[in-house]
């Protein structure tokens, strides 16, 4: 199953289960609550984190899908933005280089 597939799945576990399909607000919520959670069993190594970054990732496909975006096509398009930028150290800090594309 490929990530187009796996949010149209998310989707429709969420209609199926009588979940949030319609307050974005609420959603956007929902998953800054489950990247705390993921935060939280890793600063606790309780064995979990990768079930709690797996429900960040269903969260935010099932976002991604209320908002009607191909999640796998925009993190290609990123992914593609992000390797062409250019970073220098500044103060311990990575910061991007403005104007630069290439």
């Amino acid at each position: 199953m490929d990530m187009r597939e796996m949010q149209k799945a998310v989707y429709q576990n969420k209609l199926d289960k009588g979940f949030n399909v319609t307050n974005v607000n609420l959603e956007f919520c929902l998953l800054y609550g489950e990247v705390g959670e993921a935060f939280e069993a890793w600063i606790k190594k309780t064995g979990t984190v990768g079930e709690e970054l797996a429900d960040v990732a269903i969260y935010l496909m099932g976002l991604s899908e209320m908002l009607g975006l191909d999640l796998q096509a925009e993190i290609q398009r990123k992914m593609e933005i992000n390797r062409k930028r250019k970073y220098v150290m500044k103060n311990g800090v990575m910061q991007k280089v403005e104007g630069v594309t290439g």
